[in-house]
């Protein structure tokens, strides 16, 4: 990806359309409703674009070579290799991205969107992240195992 492309927006990964269909729902809805309510908005906006996408996909944990069903879930994969992690929150803070970057570690997907719809403007609700991104962060030790 070029520098130009990087100014404007382009990601090969994907998450262009994604984002477009995030700030659709956002300028329609605003902020202010539950969580459930812009992930339904923004199933039907995925849709009405022919994105494919799951919702809610269990995301198990694997300790010492047992697979563990421990309740976690993803928000949404789009295109089975965009996470979507969905806030409406005061403000997005560390912990979020630690769980975004966990959640790509374990589920081997290579980018994830963080989102907080409950902002004015949603550029300031959005991070996109990657699992080496930010070094700072330590996520959890579990190992990454083939599924």
């Amino acid at each position: 990806m070029t520098q130009e492309e990087r100014k404007l927006g382009r990601f090969e990964d994907g998450t262009e359309e994604v984002i477009g269909s995030l700030i659709e729902v956002h300028r329609f809805l605003g902020p202010g409703l539950m969580e459930s309510a812009y992930e339904a908005c923004l199933c039907a906006e995925l849709t009405a674009r022919g994105l494919k996408f799951e919702r809610q996909r269990p995301l198990p944990i694997r300790y010492k070579g047992t697979r563990l069903d421990c309740g976690y879930r993803l928000d949404m994969v789009v295109g089975d290799s965009v996470l979507l992690e969905l806030k409406a929150v005061e403000r997005l803070l560390p912990i979020h991205q630690a769980q975004v970057i966990t959640y790509l570690r374990l589920s081997q997907l290579s980018v994830g969107l963080l989102v907080n719809f409950n902002v004015t403007a949603l550029r300031s609700g959005l991070r996109r992240l990657t699992p080496e991104h930010p070094k700072s962060f330590r996520s959890s030790v579990l190992p990454v195992q083939s599924k």
